[in-house]
């Protein structure tokens, strides 16, 4: 099993590893470029995301700068707009539905460590330094219709479903079913939102 593949099964990987390098290395280059394109190009906008992302509807608007750590991870539906400033750590699927509003400064991540040292590190080397820690991971799933406030953290693991809003400054670290407006620290239901 490759070190990707156990990344994306939830296993702990090796991020050193040179073919993730390689592909956060390219993603990194290109989410530069995007970054640095005129806001005005659309073309060149939507060129580069089609070469950055695991898949994309109709319509998708991100608005620079945009931060990802593999971006092939990503998938959005139809209809979608993600506001300045987000964070999208893909080391496991990021799934987005149709017509998702995403705030400035959201940062959702797949990605975590063990909490026991030396379950990060292993042992240390002759010289006293470490390897890259190991990491887990685990998918983020986003219905439909589904509006994320600004500065919200989305946690890895977790699900919120279709017709949801997830208020401003929320840290979301349990799923949240359909048809709910929830926020906090941490995130719960609220109201419902029909």
């Amino acid at each position: 099993m490759t070190e990707r593949e156990k990344m994306l099964a939830g296993e702990l990987y090796d991020c050193g590893d040179e073919e993730l390098l390689t592909q956060w290395h390219r993603a990194k280059d290109l989410v530069r470029e995007y970054n640095q394109t005129k806001s005005s190009d659309l073309e060149e906008k939507e060129r580069i995301l089609c070469e950055l992302l695991g898949g994309k509807g109709k319509n998708l608007w991100i608005t620079a700068p945009f931060y990802v750590d593999y971006g092939n991870n990503i998938y959005f539906g139809n209809n979608c707009e993600v506001n300045m400033n987000c964070t999208f750590l893909d080391d496991n699927e990021i799934r987005i539905g149709d017509n998702a509003l995403i705030a400035p400064n959201v940062q959702i991540y797949t990605a975590f460590h063990p909490t026991n040292a030396f379950d990060r590190f292993g042992e240390p080397k002759e010289d006293g330094s470490f390897e890259f820690c190991k990491t887990q991971t685990a998918p983020v799933i986003i219905g439909d219709n589904v509006w994320i406030g600004g500065g919200v953290i989305i946690m890895p693991g977790v699900t919120i479903g279709n017709n949801v809003v997830i208020g401003a400054g929320s840290v979301v670290t349990k799923d949240v079913p359909d048809d709910v407006i929830a926020y906090g620290n941490p995130c719960r239901v609220v109201r419902e939102n029909k």
